[in-house]
């Protein structure tokens, strides 16, 4: 039991009204509160990882004056990270009995999977709901909920039983059903209250077992004298050390809460993308500027994981089978990794290249002291004046000789579609002019100890005309650069084997190949395939 030194208080909102909990040690997860000291029940506990989605929640948090709602995974969400904020489960969305109205009123997201028979055994329909209520009250009401939408957004949840069709029918019917009186979030008040919350607070710079500064230089100066302390940026794989390697932390230090690393911020050359920074907001700034990678983006993990994960953390993280570098190495990505200077009495930073942040498995050239702070993106090169105008989505398109045009694509391959973790990932960004490779920069995941750079693959492509010879001889090269592993998710031979096939793909695509992805064939057969 972790001593009473270990631990603090804990406060959220819930049905509007502030929830305080004492002693609450610093590994203990929100849904491990919520069920066993609140006793509601409802959210369910499945895989623990963060992978079905029986334990969703909603969380709600005041940004720019409105309120946010975020559907996330409670059983790998750390229970002080939502310190602050407002809590929705299951039990909290319908309307209470009255003496005025006497009947419980169910929420359209309830009454919706109620009507269209998308419920069966039943363990998974509380987190459905609650993927639903996200929903809701991120559409204004539930209103035009396209298919695809319901799709991308229901993606982190699993279901054994249904099907997913009657699912997806409750997504695009529940708008059109009444919301029974009880059942509104009062915005202006939860906002109220929220602020409430937010009122005079210890010093930052106090010893406490879970630490979450909202400056940077208060994150960097505790950084500084708690070398030691588990950072955390969403939980969504140090929760997994809590609920499956069962570790204990003698002290968190959770940089999602400060301010200065929850922006993205746009430049002539370049973005910064915060590393407090959701995946979903960090994904929505890549797929503005390059809509082709929008597939990818709702393909890494589901919406609750994107929702509590952060782009820094994955970075940081540095899992060789993490998707989002080897897109970033393939974009020329750098990290801004920084650090308070103890003798100047002011932060102090130094940039490099993603891929070369890396020194071997889950290991980086980071110190003690310092945190990932920013990692920075090329922006697209806007093309010259005579350059043909494509549609971003379009293929380079052949028979475009003397032209220059650039082709990106990003490839994940993995056992199931949605919310799973990849085998084999290539991203590959080139540009050709008068027929020829001008710039090729190509990342891979799934074959290494770390995210790496196909830099064989990027010489042999350079200043070689693109056409199917060079091509081939890319996939030899591709096939040979690697040694990967075989395990649960592939086979050695396999990961080698596929990745020439993707650039093959490649290939294809930028001839005007089309129809050769399986996300091309469209919601309807994918949902028939589930």
């Amino acid at each position: 039991m972790t001593s009473p030194n270990r631990s603090q208080t804990l406060t959220f909102l819930r049905r509007g009204q502030p929830v305080t909990l004492h002693h609450v040690p610093p590994q203990r997860t929100l849904l491990e509160v919520l069920r066993e000291d609140l006793a509601l029940t409802a959210t369910k506990e499945g895989c623990g990882e963060g992978d079905c989605g029986a334990c969703t929640v909603v969380l709600g948090e005041a940004v720019d004056g409105q309120l946010q709602y975020r559907a996330i995974n409670s059983c790998i969400r750390l229970a002080h990270s939502v310190d602050g904020m407002a809590v929705f489960t299951a039990e909290d969305i319908g309307s209470t009995p009255t003496a005025s109205s006497p009947a419980n009123g169910l929420h359209p997201a309830q009454e919706a999977m109620v009507r269209c028979h998308g419920s069966q055994c039943g363990f998974c329909t509380p987190g459905f709901v609650m993927s639903l209520f996200g929903m809701y009250q991120n559409s204004q009401g539930g209103h035009h909920i396209s298919r695809e939408q319901a799709q991308a957004d229901l993606s982190g949840n699993l279901c054994r039983c249904t099907g997913y069709r009657p699912i997806l029918d409750a997504a695009q019917q529940m708008g059109s059903l009444p919301l029974p009186a009880g059942c509104a979030v009062d915005v202006a008040a939860t906002l109220a209250a929220l602020q409430r919350l937010r009122g005079p607070k210890k010093k930052a710079l106090e010893p406490k077992p879970y630490l979450r500064p909202t400056r940077l230089h208060t994150l960097l100066q505790l950084r500084a004298s708690h070398p030691k302390a588990q950072l955390v940026a969403g939980c969504t794989d140090v929760g997994l050390w809590v609920t499956k390697l069962h570790q204990r932390f003698e002290q968190v230090l959770d940089l999602t809460a400060t301010r200065e690393l929850r922006r993205v911020e746009t430049y002539p050359h370049h973005i910064a993308i915060g590393a407090a920074v959701s995946l979903t907001e960090a994904y929505a700034a890549l797929v503005l500027e390059r809509p082709q990678l929008k597939t990818f983006a709702q393909r890494f993990a589901g919406l609750p994981v994107r929702n509590s994960g952060t782009l820094g953390g994955n970075v940081a993280n540095g899992s060789p089978i993490g998707d989002s570098m080897p897109l970033l190495i393939a974009l020329g990505a750098n990290v801004v990794l920084m650090r308070w200077d103890q003798k100047r009495g002011a932060p102090a930073h130094r940039e490099l290249r993603l891929e070369d942040l890396y020194t071997g498995y889950r290991s980086n050239v980071m110190r003690p002291d310092e945190i990932l702070a920013w990692v920075k993106v090329p922006r697209p090169a806007k093309p010259a004046a005579h350059a043909p105008t494509l549609p971003p989505q379009a293929p380079a398109a052949a028979g475009l000789e003397g032209a220059a045009f650039d082709c990106m694509r990003v490839y994940k391959i993995s056992k199931r579609f949605d919310d799973d973790i990849s085998a084999v990932c290539l991203a590959i960004q080139i540009r050709v002019q008068d027929g020829r490779v001008a710039q090729a920069s190509i990342g891979v995941g799934g074959v290494a100890a770390t995210p790496v750079r196909a830099r064989q693959l990027e010489a042999a492509l350079l200043g070689q005309t693109w056409n199917a010879d060079t091509v081939q001889q890319g996939m030899a090269a591709l096939r040979a650069e690697f040694q990967p592993i075989s395990d649960m998710r592939a086979s050695a031979t396999y990961r080698r084997t596929v990745l020439g096939n993707l650039l093959q793909r490649f290939w294809l695509e930028s001839q005007g190949a089309v129809a050769i992805n399986l996300e091309d064939m469209g919601t309807t057969t994918l949902e028939a395939l589930a």
